[in-house]
């Protein structure tokens, strides 16, 4: 992993089944995108930053967080207490949280072919799993969490290691820059969601090794059979 420093590119595109799948899961799995919206806004007032109203959306969406956050005037010493708040914001809201259109059936079914999955979020623990028993998708080996501020390269390799993984055997499902950003820094092999947070401008523009319009890509491009990776995830 070389120290850690990002490689972009590191893994490239899939040549072999990966034995681990790591998901992300708001903007990913969890549809949160316009309640985090809502608690952003809500928290602005507190916290004395400029609120994302709907004229700032699609800008947001191209940018990386550290820009957002400059966007909104948020130093980042408050972010871990913004980031608290957030969550116990969100936690209020997790009934109304949907699943994005396509997942459950994707998650079933990739969970039906023997895959091991996993999740990797900077959302709490107690959120997910709310979300995953009101969905009965209580399929996953470990829900592991990660602070805005150290990011997510530093969760995963610790998940290699307790896992006995090489990074090649992993392939992370996100929706984030910070999460292709993780992955090139791991080695690890990227599939870049576009029905999340960040734009699709903002996704290609760091190279991820896959990008997916639909969850369904998902399926296809894991799932051959004798297997093989899909040539329809450029």
């Amino acid at each position: 992993m070389r120290g850690g420093r990002r490689r972009v590119g590191a893994a490239g595109r899939l040549v072999a089944r990966p034995k681990l799948l790591l998901f992300d899961f708001d903007g990913t799995v969890a549809n949160t995108l316009e309640c985090g919206r809502e608690i952003l806004n809500l928290l602005a007032v507190e916290f004395k930053y400029r609120r994302l109203d709907d004229q700032d959306v699609a800008l947001a969406r191209d940018m990386r967080n550290s820009e957002l956050m400059k966007y909104l005037g948020i130093p980042a010493t408050r972010l871990a207490k913004i980031s608290k708040r957030g969550k116990e914001e969100l936690h209020r809201r997790m009934d109304g949280i949907q699943p994005f259109d396509g997942m459950l059936e994707i998650l079933r079914c990739l969970h039906a072919e023997g895959f091991q999955l996993g999740i990797l979020t900077s959302n709490s623990a107690e959120n997910v799993t709310v979300f995953l028993k009101k969905f009965d998708i209580e399929l996953f080996d470990f829900v592991c969490t990660s602070s805005k501020l150290t990011g997510k390269g530093r969760v995963i390799r610790k998940i290699l290691k307790a896992h006995q993984l090489k990074p090649r055997q992993v392939l992370l499902v996100g929706d984030e820059v910070r999460d292709i950003e993780a992955a090139q820094e791991t080695g690890i092999h990227m599939a870049a969601v576009t029905w999340g947070y960040n734009s699709l401008k903002a996704i290609r523009a760091l190279n991820p090794d896959h990008v997916l319009e639909t969850p369904e890509a998902l399926r296809a491009l894991l799932c051959g059979d004798p297997w093989s990776p899909s040539e329809g995830a450029p």
